[in-house]
């Protein structure tokens, strides 16, 4: 446990009671009361399955990651008003967010780019129309990652699976393999399924931040990712066009958030609606730019309530109910109020981050031609205590309502829901 949080004494107390998955005779659903953490881990030849019926065990798969990935291969047609241009100018424009310019020099001079089939290691050839360019960015190690995925509910249409913090849902920057997405494609090989209706593997349907553990959800057939992205959707475009007064009273909707975080200070009221927009910004080592609270944003709903209070420590457990999906929409709501998650590196006050000066670009790059890694902290960065503790949602085919619960991190429990655990 942090050693910031030994000691905790908890004064004025108010307890959400949490509701418990429904168990339906066509799904598979799994206990949780032993951790995916304290399950054995698997051989490096064969997946880790547990899941003994008669001891209702959680089913745990994963294999642990090679020490390099496979490296990338990027692929682009010479475009007509691309023509004339030389290799160095084309990657180092179209692809400026990968590399500095001298960068892009050691790629093409090392031979990782071919035009037509044939490496080319002038960075002033001449580009032609229709010409085929390959870069292939060399295999790396990723920085460590977990890689053990506990299974809370499966059916024909859908599986959920309980993600564990600093674990990345898809490709995206240093990580490309030591993804969650990674793994459920692993797994499904080793399944073997060939039904027409399901994917090729189960897909995510939505975001969940690398730091941010519990439920993720995953469509295994087209009609599900199609129904569930919808519903995702659905809650985002719903608070758009001032219908939030409505959402706050009694809207139906075709899925719930239910998260659980621990934040810095002592919220005063027990329940807080937040409506802050979030919008985008130029950041240091974010490409695409860092979201943050701005008047400008897009609009996003957040409904907090107070779930124990730490006086003596200055930290409160909450309930977030998200009715939006707004990217790291709780870190910044709750930043904004004042109350930022504890351990959070990136927001603090105001839903802005902790470094927001416009700072230079280094020049110099690192082993493999790329940037070096930002000195400043980024939005995949861990350390804050957040779970998506629980989804309620329309079952994506049948329509029944289906509730999802991931077990809590003993960090995250309130004093009674810690001595119910320790009983059990």
């Amino acid at each position: 446990m942090d050693p910031r949080l030994e000691g905790r004494n908890f004064g004025l107390v108010q307890v959400f009671s949490d509701s418990v998955i429904d168990h339906h005779r066509q799904t598979k659903n799994y206990s949780h009361r032993q951790r995916c953490q304290a399950q054995s881990r698997p051989s490096p030849s064969e997946f880790a399955m547990t899941n003994p019926p008669e001891r209702r065990q959680p089913q745990t798969f994963g294999l642990p990651w090679p020490d390099l990935n496979d490296g990338l291969f990027y692929n682009d047609v010479v475009r007509p008003s691309d023509s004339e241009l030389t290799l160095i100018e084309f990657y180092s424009s179209k692809y400026k967010n990968s590399a500095p310019r001298l960068g892009w020099v050691q790629r093409i001079e090392s031979g990782q780019i071919a035009v037509d089939g044939r490496a080319d290691t002038d960075p002033n050839t001449i580009l032609r129309v229709g010409s085929e360019l390959v870069y292939h960015r060399l295999p790396w190690r990723e920085p460590e990652a977990p890689y053990l995925l506990e299974v809370l509910y499966e059916d024909d249409d859908m599986v959920a699976l309980n993600k564990p913090s600093g674990l990345q849902v898809l490709p995206g920057g240093l990580f490309q393999q030591r993804t969650a997405l990674t793994q459920l494609q692993w797994w499904a090989s080793k399944q073997g399924s060939s039904l027409a209706r399901q994917e090729p593997h189960p897909v995510p349907v939505h975001r969940l931040g690398r730091g941010t553990s519990g439920i993720l959800l995953c469509a295994k057939t087209k009609l599900a990712k199609t129904h569930l992205a919808a519903y995702f959707a659905d809650g985002t475009s719903s608070i758009e066009g001032n219908r939030i007064a409505n959402l706050e009273t009694c809207e139906v909707r075709k899925i719930t958030k239910i998260y659980r975080a621990l934040v810095t200070g002592i919220l005063s009221d027990d329940k807080v609606i937040i409506k802050q927009p979030i919008g985008m910004v130029q950041y240091p080592g974010v490409a695409k730019g860092l979201y943050v609270a701005s008047p400008s944003g897009k609009p996003a709903l957040s409904k907090v309530a107070v779930v124990e209070r730490d006086v003596q420590g200055n930290h409160t457990l909450v309930q977030v109910e998200i009715q939006s999906g707004r990217p790291h929409q709780i870190r910044i709501h709750l930043s904004f109020i004042g109350h930022p998650l504890l351990g959070d590196p990136l927001y603090v006050g105001g839903g802005q981050p902790k470094c927001f000066d416009p700072e230079i670009i280094d020049e110099n790059f690192a082993k493999d031609g790329g940037y070096q890694r930002p000195t400043k902290p980024v939005p995949g960065d861990c350390g804050y205590y957040l779970h998506a503790h629980q989804v309620v949602l329309s079952h994506p085919t049948t329509n029944q309502e289906t509730k999802i619960t991931a077990p809590l991190p003993s960090v995250l429990l309130t004093q009674e829901e810690a001595k119910v655990n320790s009983i059990h």
